[in-house]
């Protein structure tokens, strides 16, 4: 199989969804009450992702709120603070790491198990990543950003185990903030590496929105199978650097932008992927929006999903690939 498709990870909430959070955050609907909801949701999405034939799916993360703060609150020795903006108008509450971490349950895999019931097509197991974790909490406990880092790293890796045991076939751990400082990025290589270490599944990172320039050299280093990527909001103009210095890894490769409204074209998509084409070869690259779609309307991103599907069978189809 070649030109395969799938997301990053996070679908935007449906209204009855985002009412329900409000009214249990208030105490007027029951924890039991929101997971019915949450799970219908999950089902939706996952319909629609098999309905317009994406090959790998994402459970939509329609029961979690912000990718950091989720993991925060089931971890020990974590907590969350107030509301903290990250960008716009966009706030999360902060995790505050207060002592030693540790992993008390499992925190994913009983909804990704349930998850992948839903459908035959294989379903990420969908991690935060252990220097993200650390770049986005506020420490008081650990001596140094880089142990913060590397014992996020260890819980995870737990994670990561207990979900392979699960049956999971393709891990993504997500470092958005890889590239916050570069004087750290052989932190980002060490802690990764502790999170997939003996892994057999695929395993995946996404980052976004960085100084790609600058940690371009350690994406070959990176312990991972698959680096996930934006590239049409900053133009695909990282297309002459892969050309120049080859990606040994697969790509998949970001041809959505999910900051903007406006819904892209076939045309426009195609284009990307056979610019894409040109770099990768077809069993090397993936084709997936930018980021997560979750900052999108329900209407916008079912919209953007579709034309990314539509596009890549037109190019496949031109080229005669399967």
């Amino acid at each position: 199989m070649s030109l395969l498709t799938t997301t990053v990870g996070s679908f935007p909430k449906p209204p009855y969804l985002l009412h329900a959070r409000t009214l249990h955050a208030k105490g007027e609907m029951t924890a039991e009450d929101l997971g019915d909801l949450e799970r219908r949701a999950t089902q939706e999405w996952i319909a629609f992702q098999e309905e317009i034939g994406i090959d790998i799916l994402v459970d939509g993360e329609q029961y979690r709120g912000d990718m950091a703060t989720y993991f925060a609150e089931n971890l020990e020795g974590c907590g969350v603070s107030g509301l903290v903006r990250s960008y716009g108008n966009r706030y999360y509450k902060k995790p505050v790491v207060v002592d030693e971490l540790a992993r008390p349950a499992a925190i994913t895999v009983d909804w990704w198990r349930w998850a992948q019931d839903q459908t035959k097509k294989p379903l990420k197991g969908m991690l935060t990543g252990p220097y993200t974790m650390m770049d986005w909490s506020f420490n008081q406990h650990y001596p140094s950003r880089a142990d913060l880092a590397l014992a996020f790293a260890k819980v995870l890796h737990q994670e990561a185990r207990d979900l392979e045991r699960a049956g999971a076939r393709v891990i993504q751990i997500d470092e958005p903030a890889l590239s916050a400082r570069t004087d750290e990025l052989d932190l980002v290589v060490k802690a990764l590496g502790i999170v997939t270490r003996g892994l057999e599944v695929k395993t995946i990172t996404h980052t976004c929105y960085g100084n790609y320039d600058h940690v371009f050299p350690i994406f070959n280093r990176l312990p991972v199978d698959q680096i996930d990527l934006e590239m049409s909001n900053s133009g695909l103009d990282l297309l002459d650097r892969f050309r120049r210095e080859p990606l040994k890894k697969e790509i998949a490769f970001g041809v959505i932008d999910v900051h903007t409204h406006a819904v892209e074209t076939a045309p426009q998509v195609s284009e990307r992927i056979s610019r894409a084409l040109t770099v990768f070869s077809p069993n090397q690259l993936y084709i997936d929006p930018d980021c997560g779609l979750k900052t999108r309307t329900v209407d916008e991103a079912k919209a953007k999903l579709r034309v990314m599907v539509a596009a890549t069978r037109s190019v496949k189809a031109s080229r005669g690939l399967t």
